[in-house]
């Protein structure tokens, strides 16, 4: 029996190794011989898309790798995969009043906040986990429990190498494929219960939307298509293109002399280094440049368009990633759009993972796991401090924090004595003291 069959019966757990390994050099001669289908396909099509990922029209295909070519996909992946990679994801057991105690004694912190896997730091699984998401539209991670079915290990997974499959149980399996099947590794199957599977915009239930073949595809691939031709005009010492031809009465050039001086031309002209060298012709050859402006050209317009189109495809202000035009145009400025940040697009991010964390790891109500914000969202000293103030009792009025409490959100040590809440004057009091 296939891998494949054995996964549509629910048989899968019984399959040999070589038949793993048969379906992994299977899968890879699928990809390698993979060709568009002719006929009714077009070029643009989805079916062509589906085999190549190429949308047509001259643009080059958008990949993972050409993708992180561009400056701002890049730093809109960075921005959003570092934040989420500093904050600390905590555990809590929620009280039956409604109230949470932070849970500090539980191995999963160590797993979630210091080393997902023995060759995988927490830092560097969440910063993969969300490019995965950011570029691919899912985000993997096997996980490795142990005998006694406890978390251990997270183990992410490039999606490239994970294939999704519906069971007639209506539950998903995962096949993950090696790097290299030539290496004697042959691929693994898992059930949803073992595989950290954070979905994106688009989910369908089984699979995600490549951002890169849908969201960013024309902006991305646009953005590779204009830094590439900046490349060509800057290297060639940013000149104008230009003709040489025969003047009137000049004999025409024979094949081998054209050979000969489109030879000369690129030897001595070509190339940034050989720019504004003068050009020496001869034989009634007079040169003519093609003027251009560089303004014409808007060629810097156009890639300053290109960074504001995909910092909003990825919901990051322009200011987060080096572009300063226009920072005031949302609120109060560049501190109204950082909090935005962290509002409408860290948190839908967060609440993804946190979503599937909680739904694979505990499956109970009274436990859970949650990013810690506060960092990202502390207002500036003296905003914080009034805030505290005001939570402690200040100004008379009743406080609903303790000193002890303050402190630990300042990370400083507990005092003796600070866990009484000031409760002010009450109204009557108030009035009462009015009226003295």
């Amino acid at each position: 029996m296939g891998l494949f069959d054995a996964i549509r019966d629910n048989v899968w757990p019984t399959v040999t190794v070589a038949d793993k390994q048969a379906a992994q050099a299977a899968r890879e001669a699928r990809l390698m011989n993979a060709v568009v289908p002719s006929g009714s396909v077009s070029r643009g099509s989805e079916v062509f898309m589906a085999f190549t990922g190429d949308m047509g029209g001259g643009l080059p295909t958008l990949t993972e790798q050409t993708a992180q070519t561009v400056a701002a996909i890049n730093a809109c992946v960075k921005v959003i995969s570092g934040a989420i990679a500093v904050l600390p994801m905590n555990t809590f057991r929620r009280q039956q009043d409604g109230s949470r105690e932070q849970i500090y004694d539980d191995a999963l912190w160590w797993t979630l906040n210091e080393e997902f896997h023995p060759r995988w730091s927490s830092a560097a699984g969440w910063t993969f986990m969300a490019r995965s998401r950011l570029l691919h539209g899912d985000a993997f991670a096997i996980i490795q429990r142990d005998p006694l079915g406890r978390i251990r290990h997270l183990k992410p997974v490039h999606p490239r190498r994970v294939e999704v499959y519906e069971t007639p149980q209506d539950r998903l399996v995962y096949a993950v494929y090696p790097v290299n099947a030539a290496m004697g590794s042959a691929v693994e199957v898992y059930d949803q219960d073992d595989m950290l599977h954070v979905p994106g915009d688009g989910f369908d239930g089984i699979r995600t939307p490549s951002p890169l073949r849908y969201d960013m595809l024309v902006a991305g691939a646009g953005a590779v298509a204009t830094q590439e031709y900046a490349a060509r005009f800057f290297a060639n010492g940013a000149r104008p293109d230009f003709v040489i031809q025969s003047t009137s009465g000049a004999s025409r050039l024979s094949d081998e002399q054209f050979i000969n001086l489109k030879k000369q031309i690129d030897e001595a002209h070509g190339g940034y280094a050989r720019s504004h060298r003068p050009m020496l012709l001869e034989g009634g050859l007079e040169f003519k440049s093609i003027t251009m402006p560089f303004e014409d050209a808007q060629l810097l317009q156009t890639r300053q368009f290109q960074v504001e189109e995909i910092a909003r495809i990825f919901g990051v202000p322009p200011f987060m990633i080096g572009h300063n035009e226009k920072t005031t145009s949302w609120g109060s400025g560049v501190e109204a759009m950082g909090t935005g940040f962290v509002r409408y697009t860290l948190r839908t991010h967060l609440h993804a993972f946190t979503n599937e964390i909680n739904r694979k790891f505990f499956r109970q109500v009274s436990k859970f796991a949650e990013f810690d914000t506060t960092d990202l969202e502390r207002a500036d000293t003296q905003t914080l401090f009034n805030a505290f103030s005001v939570a402690l009792g200040g100004q008379g009025k009743p406080g609903f924090m303790t000193e002890s409490e303050v402190r630990r959100k300042l990370n400083l040590p507990e005092l003796e004595g600070g866990e009484q809440i000031e409760r002010g004057m009450t109204a009557l009091q108030q009035t009462g003291a009015a009226n003295a």
